[in-house]
């Protein structure tokens, strides 16, 4: 580890992006992605639609199930949040 990134971690700065585990929800729902499998041209649209602000992971967890889970269904060619994180997870590894 870097002395850059040492200090960043230690002031709390380091973000979800860097860690390489954790894929950004830009980066996982890209316009592409969104284009293809959803009515929106991108992930922040396909949030504004459902009146949702995401910009994290643990955004999307605080989301009741059902809600997401019915606007997922509405708005995508996914049954369900499940579905369209695995296809995106896949979609996004196999580049």
């Amino acid at each position: 580890m870097s002395f850059e990134d040492l200090l960043k971690e230690l002031q709390g700065q380091k973000t979800m992006q860097e860690d390489p585990n954790h894929v950004s929800l830009d980066k996982l729902f890209n316009d592409a992605f969104m284009s293809k499998h959803s009515t929106c041209q991108s992930f922040g649209e396909f949030a504004e639609k459902g009146k949702f602000q995401i910009e994290t992971h643990e955004d999307i967890n605080n989301i009741p199930d059902e809600l997401f889970e019915r606007h997922v269904a509405r708005e995508t060619n996914f049954a369900n949040w499940k579905s369209m994180l695995d296809t995106a997870n896949a979609e996004y590894a196999g580049k």
